[in-house]
């Protein structure tokens, strides 16, 4: 029976890992803990998520706290290494593409553990991002690369230093997270009406420093959306920015899982730099602007309900008057977006690579 590691290294981690650790749970193959780098105590995370989420608590927090990238990967570094000399794991799993998920996947790799990278081949082609090298380091290392779509399947592929890694395309793991709480969805406390209000999320430190250029974003999100209301339910740092900027922005605090779940699900239409959440709105079927010039997952655009924007205010200002008027493309689900994702990972972990 394998023993494997998960380690989660932020809150949207937890939101991939909910439906892998349920599936690893119930295999026969295989055993597992969760390992958190964060702290105990960490108050991105709320109370509520992982009953929202429906998975057990870490079964061990490595206590991290740092802002400083640097720091962080030193630290988790150390502290995941004294965790595998009391806890010995065949395989470690590790998601996305944080300072502490490249820390673990190097440490794993240090003591000729299999590594396994969930949602490998995510590219931005934009080597000073922080995360762009993370993802380029962790891909490298892995034994397994599990990939949502071809073309994060083909740019894995093609990367790949050491013969004996093996990429998979299994889909994208967001999916069955979603699939599996669409009828536990929660519907906020706030007089809407569904389908008629707009949401708008942010997080990019990037963007959320160059208050000029968010300025002029939130004024026009608000005047393109005329008397159509919107609903912003930012985490710190971005409340409070938005908040300096714009004291009249509809904001209010961060939602529990279950009820952010309902409110994106029956947006609109939704404003945002989060690749998950525009994944999300693909899922959904509901329309999807991105304030980034890039997407992780390209399917969001070419087949999903997502139109990039970037820095383009006529251009933002054109799609939020599309999406409040209704006007917006038609799309459809990728393939392997089936909720069936978590299923495929437990099924190649639990067989040798070739």
């Amino acid at each position: 029976m394998k023993r494997i590691c998960v380690v989660a290294g932020a809150r949207p981690n937890f939101v991939k890992l909910a439906p892998l650790v349920r599936a690893i749970g119930n295999s026969n193959d295989a055993t597992f803990e969760l390992v958190y780098t964060g702290r105990e105590d960490d108050p991105s995370l709320e109370p509520s998520i992982f009953d929202d989420l429906q998975m057990p608590r870490p079964h061990v927090f490595l206590g991290v706290d740092s802002e400083n990238l640097n720091d962080i990967t030193a630290q988790v570094m150390g502290a995941f290494d004294r965790y595998l000399d009391q806890h010995p794991a065949d395989v470690v799993i590790v998601v996305d593409d944080l300072a502490s998920t490249m820390a673990a996947a190097i440490t794993t790799k240090k003591r000729g553990v299999k590594l396994a990278h969930l949602v490998a081949g995510t590219r931005s082609f934009d080597i000073n991002m922080p995360k762009e090298v993370n993802r380029l380091v962790i891909d490298s290392l892995s034994d397994y690369l599990f990939t949502a779509g071809i073309k994060s399947k083909s740019i894995a592929s093609r990367e790949q230093s050491d013969d004996s890694s093996q990429t998979f395309l299994v889909g994208n793991i967001l999916m069955d997270t979603l699939r599996f709480n669409l009828q536990r969805f929660k519907k906020p406390n706030f007089d809407i009406e569904p389908g008629n209000y707009l949401v708008l999320t942010l997080n990019r430190r990037a963007l959320l420093a160059d208050t000029e250029q968010l300025t002029l974003i939130l004024k026009t999100i608000t005047e393109a959306a005329a008397s159509t209301p919107i609903i912003a339910p930012l985490r710190t740092p971005a409340y409070e920015v938005v908040q300096q900027l714009m004291p009249s922005f509809p904001l209010c605090q961060p939602l529990p899982y279950l009820e952010f779940g309902w409110l994106t699900a029956h947006a609109k239409g939704i404003i945002t730099d989060s690749g998950n959440v525009a994944e999300e709105a693909t899922f959904n079927g509901v329309p999807c602007i991105t304030l980034n010039n890039y997407t992780e997952h390209q399917e969001t655009v070419s087949i999903g309900s997502n139109v990039l924007v970037g820095g383009d205010i006529d251009l933002l200002r054109s799609s939020v008057n599309d999406m409040v008027k209704g006007q917006w493309k038609k799309c459809a689900l990728p393939e392997y977006w089936d909720g069936r994702t978590s299923e495929r990972i437990v099924s190649i972990l639990a067989s040798p690579l070739k």
